[in-house]
């Protein structure tokens, strides 16, 4: 396995966390590694792939020294590899890369701009092109462009960061800007519950504003195979935790209202003033009135699935009644 590279640390660096993606690793990869921007380093979590993804990501690492990769035996899920990728990084400023998404070749550089322009910035990110599974402008799941820049983190108004980035109706590419790394250790970061991305975007706006490049710089790629594709949530947000942690996939989970506890605890744990985290806490609890009817709906379902598992013993069920150590003798 390459050990980490003994040169000074890099300024930027970019954690790409990885499961079978072998289909459009190739693409990201040479995407990154044409950046006019060099001065990085890539970081690849491999999540015990079981296609070719191991011999691709070994092939560049042995031709750029930028690349360091780093293989588990089993996958552990999405939210322990993305996290991985931090905690391995070294430079000042670090950003996510998904394997099937492409980068335009100033996006790092652009970025590296806007933060250096903005000391306040905590994070900065490009406007978005959805492309098809051959890389094509596709403007068919475009959400983004409906969404003022203002309503993405952008805004320097505390209130409104808080306001706007609890909404639902944005699809949080942000997290895939590139964000002050001191600021990303400070938080939760990835979690293992559904739509955990917009808890840490919530997170992150408490620390400060983000800045939007107004160029169409990042290319997000949509395709059956998608993590968002491929685990639909619509009978409720459990159906995508497994992505997150396979080990929860058969657990009753109530995602939306850990989603709700986490930006309470983000808020506490933030930099604020106590008149300010009051205000903060309004202002979430003003936000969740609208999602009420959701997490009424999720707290039924989680309850019902708790009952359907554990069903309540009837009488003849009871330890210790005769008919129940019959059964229990016959059985073994």
């Amino acid at each position: 396995m390459p050990q980490p590279s003994s040169r000074p640390e890099p300024r930027v660096s970019i954690g790409m966390p990885v499961y079978n993606g072998d289909v459009f690793l190739r693409d990201a990869l040479d995407s990154i590694l044409s950046q006019t921007f060099a001065d990085f380093e890539l970081i690849i979590s491999d999540n015990g792939s079981t296609d070719g993804t191991q011999a691709i990501c070994e092939a560049y690492a042995a031709r750029d020294g930028r690349v360091r990769y780093y293989r588990e035996e089993v996958n552990r899920g999405a939210a322990w590899n993305y996290n991985r990728v931090v905690e391995l990084a070294r430079g000042e400023y670090f950003k996510w890369a998904a394997h099937d998404d492409l980068l335009a070749p100033t996006l790092l550089e652009r970025c590296v701009q806007g933060l250096e322009s903005d000391r306040s910035a905590v994070l900065c990110f490009t406007d978005d092109q959805d492309v098809d599974i051959d890389g094509k402008a596709d403007d068919r799941f475009r959400r983004q462009s409906h969404v003022p820049a203002s309503w993405r983190g952008c805004s320097p108004v505390l209130s409104d960061r808080v306001r706007n980035l609890t909404r639902m109706d944005y699809d949080c590419e942000e997290v895939f800007g590139l964000i002050r790394l001191e600021i990303l250790r400070r938080t939760r970061m990835i979690q293992s519950y559904t739509d955990s991305d917009r808890t840490l975007l919530v997170e992150l706006g408490l620390y400060g504003p983000f800045r939007m490049i107004p160029e169409r710089l990042f290319l997000h790629r949509h395709h059956p195979g998608s993590s968002v594709r491929a685990n639909p949530i619509s009978g409720g947000w459990h159906e995508r935790v497994g992505w997150f942690d396979p080990s929860l996939s058969d657990k009753v989970l109530f995602s939306e209202w850990r989603q709700l506890g986490e930006i309470l605890q983000a808020i506490r744990r933030a930099p604020l003033t106590m008149a300010v985290r009051v205000k903060a806490v309004a202002w979430v609890a003003a936000r969740y009135r609208h999602r009420f009817k959701g997490l009424a709906k999720e707290l039924t379902r989680g309850l019902s699935r708790m009952l359907l598992r554990n069903p309540r013993p009837n009488r003849e069920s009871v330890p210790g009644n005769p008919r129940t150590t019959r059964e229990l003798t016959k059985a073994r």
